[in-house]
């Protein structure tokens, strides 16, 4: 992996002596200061040690330090204290008092007039919001450090929070920005003559152009950096920039230059000891090798650089180096050894999921993780063909469900959803303090043994992290018996066959779970007696027939079935269902479906055997044109479930299993009031904008905030169908965000919400609701309920119905898929979640909503059961025959 060149360290620790100079310079003046002065220097040796015990009775000793600077009033000191109690926090993974204690330093330095200090400071709370993944609030303190290093006339300053700017917003993805921040540090470096400075901006404008694609000039500014490393003498980052042109090289599939970079650079990291650094070179001379078809000297680096990582630590490293060891071991045939590889990296990546506290580095190690589970699951397949009787396809099938479940984490993640509701806030902190502390830990002994060291600190910090590991298995253990149903979540034990056959699969229900691979992907279907696996063509034909499937659907709103359109949904049939089409009767089918195959209607295919003669044939069936071949919707012979996993249901049912249901039937919030110009508002008022998080989802989604006009008529309809004792309603500004987040909603068992839907792929955070965005005076108020909101509620319903645009679709990520909103209400309580897959037509939304609920409430037929003779009605008429009109709507959770 390449390893990249930080931006230049302003706020870095002082030195040892430069800290016990300045003390000198402090006047005896009374008890307190000497005390104080005593307490500091003590504080500064135990530091000097450099482990988590030491550094642990060193804040204690600042700590105490504190209030008696204080007494005395000396702020000079008390800032110093502060200067070393910051990044010592922060070592140990206390960020919440390393952020007090920057704040409250970069204060004091603010009374004192001591603008050089001050902006140190806000250097340093930049990095540490960016380290929190609070980017907004990183760019806001850099912009406050600039004007404060001009005032100073610090080039070097304002150069380092310039390339501190660049890299936010590269994070962020605004590679143009980035750029612009780059080249202006460097002109300041160049003209403060700071060879150092300049090194490091051009090695960060290569990586810039590099992630454009612009590979002459990455090369170029990685040369240059190169140069000027080379003639400074600084030897470490000569060996970091040869591993990003290695990189570069490679990337543009040119492996022999690339080894002859990484040959360049391996002897310098030996020569400083960089342990790390090497491993992560003979890592990368194992890619190149591979890349040429030598496989032998390719496990032989790989072998190398598992053994340095293993040494020092870093076991994220060490799960990438098994996973590229297994590859080279697969290609040679050794399958066995390959399976022990694969399944110890993804075993590693299982365990550090929770341990990464450093959001970038932790989205980067998920994305990676994905490759494991898809090679595990590929290799696993391979072996069931070898061998049919030993059950890996029964394994792969485990890997499937484990790869699913991590991936909802990673979007709860990204979303920083707070999900703690309802959980021991006392063992929560514990728990996060803990897994704070771990990852500090981790990180140290990575830096410690990677350098040379003394047998003596590699035992302290072993046996550090050996304390805090038992510490927070026991806290682990703790949630789980006292909070089941977060533990299911951010712990979650995947199911194998066996438990899904007997936890979820019910009565004549046939499971069809799929994953979706780059060469191969897998389809398993379980029932309660037996499994079946087939092995499907790779990902990017899939998603092809997806794609025209979908787009013929979209055409088929104003038109008659098309030849196109029975056409992909026959492919896609034959392609999905059609190795296991004598095994699907008229059973209920469960769908857990993967990647592109969220985003079809599976209630469309084409029945793989349908009726060949029924009285019905003139509705159920069409002869396609040119074919003698029939097309009925897969729905005419079956109720559908859609869920994220397997396992989901078995969680689902034990968080249920003997609640009382909700003591009234049906609430609707419908009709919402989504602009001044709505005809409802009282009064002319300006039109006001958008919340910037609400304008920007709802860009990114497409939506635009018209009123949905028969969502009212719909609501109606269905209220008409209920006890109006039992129901209750909220239509215009009424069908607000307050409403929606009510604890009242917990007393009803059906949750109607009749509005726009917003669903943002890149950034599922900003996924949710739209209600009222302005009262009935035309005043904004805020009406976007966001998916941590979701995840927060306490909703025991027995259903809740989503009427809106898209609400199905969610982020498609790699690993769980459709996550998105259904999800969050499943884990917020609901039984199960009516959703729908694209923007559908709203007056046909309105008439399959009405007969969905004259069949739940007037027929008393289950929630599939109800779906299917919804659809089977809408099929029947040719008005609304499109699967356009009635195919979006998918029930997940519950049948």
């Amino acid at each position: 992996m390449r390893r990249r060149i930080r931006s230049l360290c302003l706020a870095g620790l002082a030195t040892l002596s430069f800290a016990l100079a300045q003390l000198t310079a402090i006047p005896a003046i009374a008890q307190p200061t000497t005390t104080a002065t005593a307490l500091f220097s003590e504080g500064l040796a135990l530091h000097s040690e450099q482990t988590g015990t030491a550094m642990r009775a060193a804040i204690a000793k600042w700590e105490q330090a504190l209030p008696l600077w204080e007494q005395v009033g000396d702020r000079q000191q008390l800032a110093l204290t502060l200067y070393w109690l910051s990044p010592t926090y922060l070592a140990l993974g206390d960020t919440e008092a390393a952020l007090a204690s920057y704040q409250r330093m970069r204060q004091l330095y603010r009374e004192l007039g001591d603008r050089h200090s001050e902006a140190t400071a806000l250097v340093a709370l930049g990095r540490l919001h960016a380290r929190r993944g609070e980017y907004q609030q990183a760019l806001d303190d850099y912009d406050q450090a600039l004007p404060l290093w001009n005032e100073v006339e610090s080039r070097t300053g304002a150069a380092t929070t310039l390339n501190n700017l660049g890299r936010v917003f590269a994070q962020l993805g605004d590679q143009d920005r980035a750029l612009s921040h780059y080249r202006q540090a460097l002109a300041l470096a160049q003209a403060a003559g700071n060879a150092e400075g300049q090194a490091a901006t051009l090695n960060n404008l290569g990586q810039v152009f590099a992630t454009q694609g612009d590979r002459p000039r990455a090369q170029s500014h990685y040369q240059q950096a190169l140069d000027l490393w080379t003639s400074l003498e600084k030897i470490g980052p000569q060996a970091s920039t040869l591993n990003n042109l290695g990189y570069l090289a490679a990337d543009a599939g040119e492996f022999r230059k690339a080894e002859t970079y990484y040959q360049q650079a391996l002897p310098l990291w030996q020569q400083v000891g960089d342990r790390q650094g090497e491993a992560s070179t003979l890592s990368n001379l194992g890619v190149a090798a591979a890349e040429q078809g030598d496989l032998t000297q390719a496990q032989g680096y790989y072998e190398q650089a598992l053994a340095l990582r293993q040494a020092v630590g870093d076991r994220a490293k060490e799960a990438l180096t098994r996973y590229q060891l297994a590859r080279s071991l697969r290609q040679q045939g050794d399958r066995t050894q390959a399976l022990a590889e694969i399944s110890r990296a993804v075993e590693i990546a299982e365990d550090l999921r929770g341990n990464i506290d450093d959001l970038d580095l932790r989205s980067r190690f998920f994305a990676t993780q994905q490759d494991y589970y898809e090679f595990y699951i590929d290799l696993l397949m391979e072996l069931q063909e070898q061998d049919s009787e030993a059950g890996y396809d029964a394994q792969a099938l485990q890997v499937s469900e484990q790869a699913r479940a991590r991936s909802l984490l990673d979007l709860l993640n990204e979303a920083n959803a707070d999900i703690r509701t309802g959980v021991d806030a006392q063992l929560l902190a514990r728990e996060q303090q803990l897994r704070a502390q771990l990852d500090a830990a981790e990180q140290r002994k990575v830096k410690t043994l990677s350098r040379p060291h003394k047998p003596a600190q590699a035992e302290a910090i072993n046996q550090e992290i050996d304390d805090l590991l038992t510490a927070y298995q026991e806290v682990r253990a703790e949630i789980r018996a006292t909070s089941p149903r977060y533990a299911a979540l951010t712990q979650p034990q995947p199911l194998d066959v066996g438990q899904i056959q007997a936890q979820v699969i019910d009565g004549d229900a046939l499971l069809l779970e799929y994953f979706m691979g780059q060469e191969h992907s897998y389809l398993w279907a379980v029932d309660a007696d037996s499994l079946l696996s087939a092995v499907l063509p790779g990902r990017a034909p899939i998603q092809a027939l997806v794609v025209r499937l979908r787009r013929e659907i979209a055409r088929s709103r104003h038109s008659r079935l098309s030849v196109g359109f029975r056409r992909s949904a026959t492919q896609l049939s034959d392609l999905l269902l059609g190795p296991v089409a004598d095994q699907l009767g008229e059973r209920r089918l469960i769908i857990v479906s993967h990647g592109a195959l969220n985003y079809i209607p599976f209630a469309a295919l084409t029945r793989p055997n349908p009726p060949t003669t029924s009285t019905e044939d003139s509705l159920l069936a069409i002869p396609g044109e040119g074919s003698d071949r029939l097309y009925a919707p897969l729905v005419t012979g079956h109720e559908l479930l859609t869920l994220p996993s397997a396992s989901t249901l078995a969680v689902l049912r034990r968080d249920i299993a003997n609640r009382p249901p909700a003591p009234r039937a049906l609430a609707v919030l419908a009709d919402p009031i989504f602009s001044v110009k709505d005809e409802r508002i009282s009064r002319q008022v300006p039109v006001p904008s958008l919340p910037p998080e609400l304008e920007r989802s709802a860009r990114e989604s497409g939506v635009l905030f018209d009123r949905i006009p028969f969502t009212r008529q719909e609501a109606d309809r269905i209220l008409d169908l209920v006890d109006a004792t039992q129901a209750t309603k909220a239509f215009g500004s009424e069908a607000s965000r307050e409403l929606a987040l009510d604890p009242q909603l917990r007393n009803y068992r059906i949750l109607h919400f009749a509005t726009h839907g917003l669903l943002n792929s890149s950034s599922p955070e900003l996924s949710g609701l739209a209600f009222s965005l302005v009262d009935e005076q035309g005043n904004p108020k805020n009406g976007f309920l966001r998916l941590h909101d979701i995840f927060n509620l306490e909703l025991p319903a027995e259903l809740v119905v989503l009427s809106a645009c898209q609400t199905g679709l969610g982020e498609l990520i790699r690993g769980e898929g459709t996550v998105g909103l259904p999800r969050g209400f499943l884990y917020a309580g609901a039984k199960r979640v009516v959703v729908s897959l694209w923007n559908v037509d709203d007056q046909g939304t309105a008439e399959l909503m009405t007969d969905f609920y004259r069949q739940l409430l007037a027929a008393g037929q289950s929630p599939t059961a109800a779906m299917r003779a919804a659809q089977l009605q809408m099929w029947s008429q040719p008005e609304w025959r499109s699967p356009y009109y009635w195919a979006a709507f998918t029930v997940q959770g519950e049948w």
